[in-house]
Formats: structure tokens, sequence, C-alpha cells
């Protein structure tokens, strides 16, 4: 026990330094937390990019420095910036004797500003000649496994500013994850669809089976909810004649967390006017293509040992298909809930007493079909006792038009030919309030403006939602969505986050 009390002393003795190098800083009127700014004009990748045009030239750039050896009258140092990483070699006659005898005091984690000359050092190593190094900002902390990277999971997503400093792939994802998400926007705006913004506290949380978190406006003295969908409020704007919407925002569902499950995430929804469920399934397809072309190069990618083909035609089956393929069961030929259900008790599938056939199909689906969807694969006509909003297929009522994509066995995206008849939306919303009765937590309510929207009039409209965080996670082989949330939820300690 004695060897971590050691350790605990020494990183004490090391910080109270640090903080004692910054009150002689201040003392001698040399605070770097007064400077308000720095004037840089590159950074450390163009510079090695470009070095051939760049070598001789004065250069200015700022960054953390991450590691710094003194020699004498000279040294070197490594100052890290947004795209990398560059060395700075610091001579006490260059910079001057004072500055010198400042920048030695300095520590690792320290932000500071380099002016100098690129140059190259005798081994090769493109970098820069200092003639003045400026102190930005003093780090009162010491970096975490200097030479090792930040690998403690819990740390790097409650300290997500280490993990970014610490681990240069963290930040890859992150612009990646930009990327993505600008690539999409590009991507819907040259289709002539509208960006627009929906609220999110609503009276009432419908359009996806969830709980949502519940909270009170003051303001009003009513209860309010966070909204779990996009989808009520869009599909009123098409309503409204807009045609061609989208959304790209923050949900939240009062759910559990794992490797795909955060209870605050990204969605995506678009409505399109006078298409149907097979044109969002085209759109689909073209969009992931595009993504995947646009952030990655290439439409084959690699997730885990997962070699994932995005270039050639997705497969489509229907649900009672894909059952019937890895199954053997053929739900078509069962005739009833009672025998759907006498049918899932051979086969171990546990079910509650209020569900019905649609619903046992949809769970023999999840528990022996999901697994095996690796390749992009449209699983089309679901059941309409789990699809509340959707248009039923007129020559089969008790299916809709409704499809998911899996890829890498995970749902990527859900759509419907949307709902228009407000006779049998307001059918299906009596049925969710009985299952809600029933015990269903997730069951959507009565939305009465909503229904007095389609009474207004929705053209035949196509709708999809998508979970940007899990299409992040696919595009960059991420394992978990923690990785890709750059501040997921996280249990407090102590009562307090950290």
């Amino acid at each position: 026990m004695e060897e971590p009390k050691m350790q605990e002393q020494d990183i004490g003795q090391l910080l109270k330094v640090r903080r004692e190098k910054l009150a002689a800083l201040q003392e001698a009127g040399k605070n770097p937390f007064q400077i308000t700014k720095f004037d840089v004009t590159h950074h450390s990748a163009e510079i090695k990019e470009n070095f051939e045009a760049l070598q001789g030239t004065s250069v200015a750039i700022a960054g953390r420095m991450m590691s710094k050896r003194v020699m004498g009258k000279a040294s070197f140092c490594n100052v890290q910036d947004k795209p990398g990483n560059i060395q700075v070699y610091v001579a006490r006659d260059s910079i001057g004797e004072e500055s010198y005898a400042d920048f030695k005091k300095y520590d690792v984690g320290d932000i500071v500003g380099i002016e100098g000359e690129v140059f190259e050092t005798k081994t090769g190593e493109k970098s820069i000649h200092a003639s003045k190094v400026t102190l930005l900002a003093k780090s009162l902390q010491i970096l975490p496994e200097k030479y090792h990277g930040l690998t403690n999971t819990d740390i790097r997503y409650r300290q997500r500013y280490t993990d970014l400093v610490m681990n240069p792939e963290v930040k890859d994802t992150f612009i990646k994850r930009s990327k993505i998400i600008s690539s999409i926007r590009r991507y819907l705006d040259a289709k002539d669809f509208m960006e627009v913004e929906t609220p999110m506290l609503v009276a009432n949380a419908g359009g996806a089976a969830a709980r949502p978190f519940m909270t009170h406006y003051n303001a009003l003295d009513e209860d309010v909810k966070l909204r779990i969908s996009l989808e009520l409020y869009l599909k009123r704007l098409i309503v409204g004649g807009l045609e061609r919407v989208y959304e790209i925002g923050r949900v939240f569902r009062n759910e559990g967390l794992d490797t795909r499950h955060n209870p605050e995430f990204t969605l995506m929804e678009l409505y399109q006017a006078y298409t149907d469920y097979n044109g969002m399934m085209d759109l689909t397809e073209d969009m992931f293509r595009y993504l995947a072309q646009e952030v990655c190069g290439t439409t084959t990618i690699t997730y885990g040992e997962h070699t994932i083909d995005l270039g050639k035609p997705f497969e489509r089956m229907t649900m009672l298909e894909a059952v019937k393929k890895y199954t053997g069961v053929d739900f078509d030929m069962i005739a009833d809930t009672a025998e759907a259900k006498k049918i899932a008790d051979e086969k171990g599938i546990h079910y509650e007493a209020r569900h019905t056939k649609g619903d046992i199909l949809s769970l023999f689906f999840e528990e022996f079909v999901e697994e095996h969807l690796v390749q992009p694969t449209f699983i089309m006509d679901h059941p309409v006792e789990i699809s509340p909003l959707t248009k039923r297929k007129p020559e089969k009522p008790d299916y809709v038009e409704r499809f998911e994509l899996f890829i890498n066995t995970w749902e990527m995206c859900n759509a419907y030919s949307e709902l228009n008849d407000p006779i049998d939306q307001r059918e299906r919303f009596k049925a969710q309030e009985e299952a809600l009765a029933a015990g269903d937590e997730e069951a959507n309510t009565t939305d009465e403006d909503f229904l007095n929207a389609l009474e207004i009039g929705m053209p035949p409209t196509g709708g999809i939602g998508y979970g940007i965080d899990r299409l992040v996670m696919l595009l960059t082989d991420s394992p978990a969505i923690r990785d890709v949330l750059l501040f997921p939820t996280m249990k407090t300690l102590g009562g307090k986050d950290q």
C-alpha cells in the first residue's frame, strides 16, 4: 500500500511546482493568462506537406507542448496542434538568454506560440527553428501516461478533452463525424431538401416507441416531455406544403445505456411528398454509398472482422421472407395469434399476454434473423401492430409499407410510406392508448393537433429516420457509441459529474 501513497505525494508535489511556476511568472509580469491572442500563420501538417515551398520562410504556429528535451544551450520540443505535430528547435542564441531561461521551466502540456524559420535537421526531421517562444497558457495538471496515451476508458469518456490531447485517432474520429454530417447536408441540399428545426420540449412525445424524459415548464406550470423523435412536427411541415424537409437533431429516450444506445443521441429524419418507401430505399442506398465514398474514399469498408460492401445493390427481403429463411417458420401459414403463440412456445420465444401474431413475428425476427444481417439488407413490410404511423399494404392489410436497413447486424434506419389517413391514424392511436393502459410504457398517446393536420390533408409521403451516431460508428470502425459521442452520458461520481 506504500507505493500508491508515495505516487500520490509525488503527483501532489509536481502539481504544487506548476502552481509555483505560474506564481513566479505572474510576479515577474509574465502572466500567460493575460495574453489575449496569437497570430497563427500555419499548422503543422501544412508545413510538412508544403515543406519545399516553405523551407527557409518564417511561420507562426501554436499548440500544446507534448515533449521537451533540454540540452544546455539548445533544446527540442514537440508542439501538437489540430492536424498533427511538429518538432521545434529552441536555441538560447536565437531567442535570447532570458527567454531561454523561461522556456527551460515550461512544462509538457503548456500551450505555446512558436515563431521561427522552417528547416530540416541533419536527421531529416522537418522542424521549426524558433526565433521566439510565447507561453500562451500554463497547464496546471499533468498529462496522463505520457508515453502510452490515455487508455482508461472511464477517464477517456469523462475527460474527453484529455482524450483528444493524448489520442490522435480519437480526434480523427470526431473530425470524420463532422465530415459525415456535412456530407449528409450536401447530399440532401443537392436534392432540394430543406433543413428545418422543430421543438425539443413537447406536450406529446410521439413518433417512436420509447419512454420519454419528463420535465416541468415553470412559466406555463405544465409538465412537458423531451422529444423522442422528430417525426410528427416534420409531417406537419409536409402538410404545410414544404414537400422535402429534414432535420438533424438531438432526441432523448429514457432507456438503458449500452454499446449502441445513449439516452440522448443524434437522429436525422427526412420526409418527401409524393413518394413512398421504395423511393426512400433508393435514396438511402444512394446516400450511404455517397457517404462512404466521401468520408472513407471507398464503398468497401471494414468494421471489426467484417468487410462490408456498400457498392453493390443492397439485398431486399420482407420480414416474412427473412423469418422463413432463417427459421423455416412461414407466418403466412399461421392462422391467428393463438397459433403464433404456440409456435413461439416451441421455439423458446418469450412474449407477453397482450402480444398478437404480428408482435410475435417481430420477436422471431429479432431473435433469429438480425444476427445474420451483416451485409446491407433492407427488411420490408412489417406487421401493422408494431407500425402505428405507417400505411398498410393495400393487398395485405395486416402488413405495412415500412423498411429497416440492417448493416453489421444493426438497424441503421427506419422508413415508411407515411400514413396520411386521419381516420385510420385515430384508430392506430386508440390501439396505442390501449397498449399503454395494458402496461406498454413505450406506446404512443393520441396527438390531436397532429390528427387535425392530417385532416387538413397530407399528400402521399415517404419518411425515414437515421441514427447518426450508429452511422458514424460504422464509418469509423468504432466499437461503442460512446466512442463517437464527444460527451457521452456517464453516471455521476459523488453527486457530481467528473
